[in-house]
């Protein structure tokens, strides 16, 4: 059948509208060479702008260290001295608590072993009149205590035993004797002194009787009879000058005779006595004496309270704590360390740069986080020095102390290798602030900012204090104004002149 020209010509329609939708389509995706180049082309240029933001700045160092208890030591007790089995009878330290100079970490047959601070090791029992560098560690270890110990440059003496007698009455145990021994010795040597005394009043005696010359009634008697023969000589001569003729008779003679010879028997009893081995005597038993008195000053010092060996022990650096004890009540202590000690303080140690140390300050606060997420304080307590202050160049040792800390922090803490935060610098509270890519320098050095106004910006001179995290603390200076949330260029980007968008990353 033949088509009717209504049909066709609606054919006809339909296929000029399909043909020119597909023209249509064609054109938009045929491009010329200049309209792709000008796609192709970015954008206009146009400023990044931030706002101004009001903030607190500060500035830190972060480290990581290691927390430890530092100078840990094995104590060992000296027991040769004690001529039996070293049995620990009490005293016994728990791990984990505190051990001071001046206490007793220990008891051993009985009495107590007490802890001293000081570097040299014991190596003998410290008796009366001893000296040496473990006496003078001694002295000086008491005085730290409280208890005057005499000069230290002396040796062990009476004021020594005293202040050891007055360590025992302070640990609450009978102070150290001498022994029976020696009790012995000062016994005979006081009655050797005591025979000695008698041995020398005795000589005196005889010596002051040798030397006390004529006694009085015979010195009354000798003159005496000197005087009757002057008497008689003189009534001779009386006589003779009456009669001339009868003065050589034989009376005047006799008188003349019995007084020289009367004379010569005062004279003779006057004279000093020999007394030169009364004297000797003397002087032997004055010797015995002396001898007899130094005897007994050294047995009386030997009898003075000695410090058994076993009974003492030295640390450098108390307090200590208790790490680890490998002994128990019961135990026999035979040359082994009986316990581990350390260092009392917990400390963390790290290592930073040599440039970050220049910032950091002894004494000052830091922010210490726990392996648990927690975080506690602490304070710098050392930046530089120690053993290893050298070990890796171009950094620098930082010791910090932690603050309070319950056990279970403690416990945490101990052995774990934790992140330490500390401030360095900060503003006192909120400035104005913007990020550092903001800051341009003026023709003359100065600080300035663009600030944006819709299309058109202006420069504002700043006075700039504390960067940090990416921010400077900015004021404003001469004509120029600044306040929060003014808009500051931070770079050129795609846009258009004067476009506002802001990002929060400068």
């Amino acid at each position: 059948m033949a088509p009717t020209p209504g049909r066709t010509l609606a054919v006809v329609a339909a296929t000029a509208v399909v043909s020119l939708g597909a023209g249509l389509a064609l054109s938009h995706l045929i491009v010329s060479p200049a309209e792709a180049a000008a796609q192709a082309a970015p954008p206009e240029a146009g400023p990044i702008t931030v706002p101004v933001e009001e903030r607190t700045l500060s500035n830190e160092v972060v480290l990581r260290g290691d927390a430890i208890y530092e100078d840990p030591l094995d104590v060992t007790i000296e027991t040769g001295d004690l001529g039996g089995p070293a049995v620990v009878t009490g005293q016994v330290p728990e791990v984990g608590s505190t051990i001071e100079a001046g206490s007793v970490i220990l008891e051993v047959t009985g009495r107590p072993v007490i802890l001293l601070g000081g570097d040299l090791p014991v190596y003998r029992t410290l008796r009366a009149g001893g000296s040496g560098p473990d006496v003078r560690q001694l002295k000086e270890a008491l005085a730290a205590l409280g208890l005057d110990a005499g000069d230290p440059a002396t040796g062990y003496d009476a004021q020594t035993a005293a202040a050891v007698r007055a360590l025992y009455e302070r640990v609450g145990y009978p102070a150290p004797a001498a022994g029976d021994e020696a009790d012995a010795a000062a016994d005979a040597a006081a009655d050797e002194v005591r025979a000695a005394e008698q041995q020398v009043s005795a000589a005196q005696r005889e010596l002051d009787a040798a030397g006390s010359g004529l006694g009085e009634p015979e010195r009354v008697r000798l003159q005496a009879a000197v005087d009757t023969a002057q008497a008689r000589l003189d009534e001779a001569t009386t006589a003779c000058s009456a009669d001339p003729d009868a003065c050589l008779n034989s009376e005047v003679v006799a008188a003349r005779g019995d007084l020289d010879a009367a004379r010569a028997d005062l004279a003779a009893a006057q004279a000093p006595a020999d007394v030169a081995a009364q004297r000797a005597a003397l002087d032997e038993a004055q010797r015995g004496l002396a001898t007899a008195r130094s005897r007994l000053s050294d047995a009386r010092l030997a009898e003075l309270t000695p410090l058994p060996a076993s009974e003492i022990v030295y640390l450098p650096a108390t307090p200590r704590r208790v790490d680890a004890v490998s002994v128990q009540r019961g135990a026999i202590v035979a040359g082994t360390p009986v316990m581990s000690v350390s260092g009392a303080t917990l400390q963390i140690e790290g290592m930073v740069a040599d440039t970050d140390a220049a910032l950091v300050v002894e004494g000052s606060d830091v922010a210490i986080a726990l392996p648990g997420g927690d975080e506690v304080p602490g304070t710098v307590q050392t930046v530089g020095g120690g053993a290893d202050a050298a070990a890796e160049a171009g950094r620098t040792r930082v010791v910090v102390v932690p603050g309070e800390l319950t056990e279970d922090q403690r416990q945490e803490l101990q052995g774990a290798n934790v992140r330490i935060t500390v401030p360095v610098s900060a503003t006192d509270g909120e400035v104005l602030a913007v990020p550092a890519a903001a800051l341009t320098a003026g023709p003359g050095g100065e600080a300035r900012v663009e600030v944006a106004h819709g299309s058109s910006t202006t420069l504002v001179t700043v006075a700039t204090g504390l960067a940090a995290d990416g921010f400077v603390e900015v004021s404003a200076t001469g004509d120029g104004s600044l306040a929060a949330g003014d808009l500051v260029v931070v770079g050129t980007g795609a846009g258009t002149a004067g476009d506002d968008t802001t990002s929060d990353e400068g």
